[in-house]
């Protein structure tokens, strides 16, 4: 398996991958891969294995607290689920995160996707308290915006400076 960023020539192949992840992914449009092949890249792995795409994260430093960094979308081809693609690519993001001096990764979930749940919390994401409980999993409430219940889960890199 190689692990390599998000270039502008694997675009087309990370938007089919992605469309595979309906209903909880949806695939972006070309421009927004344009962007984040361009200014985000390092932060947005692809793992290929034999010269097809395996996997794909799109994950964000935030300018706003550079000592997040956020995962929008974890994709995995079909054909290589179950092989350690996810743990790989993650394991990417986190060194680099480290790298960055973040203090933590995170990402969303819808609370129906259970195996993400199960995915995220082998991984070593904790999932966050939130206001609610649905299908056995913290969420909150209208976390993307009103209607977007997510459950949030993090990776700690570092403690709180101010905790």
């Amino acid at each position: 398996m190689i692990v390599q960023p998000l270039n502008q020539k694997q675009i087309p192949d990370v938007i089919a991958l992605m469309g595979l992840g309906e209903p909880y992914i949806t695939p972006r449009t070309y421009s927004d891969y344009w962007l984040y092949a361009t200014l985000f890249s390092s932060t947005c792995p692809l793992a290929v294995i034999d010269d097809e795409l395996a996997g794909a994260v799109i994950g964000f430093r935030s300018q706003d607290d550079p000592d997040e960094l956020y995962v929008q979308d974890v994709m995995t081809h079909p054909s290589y689920r179950r092989k350690g693609v996810v743990r790989e690519l993650l394991n990417d993001v986190l060194s680099r995160a480290k790298a960055m001096d973040c203090r933590r990764v995170y990402l969303t979930s819808e609370p129906s996707n259970h195996v993400a749940h199960k995915t995220w919390t082998t991984l070593g994401f904790t999932n966050v308290p939130g206001d609610d409980i649905v299908d056995g999993v913290s969420v909150i409430t209208d976390f993307k915006g009103p209607g977007k219940t997510r459950a949030v889960y993090e990776f700690r890199l570092r403690p709180d400076s101010h905790a």
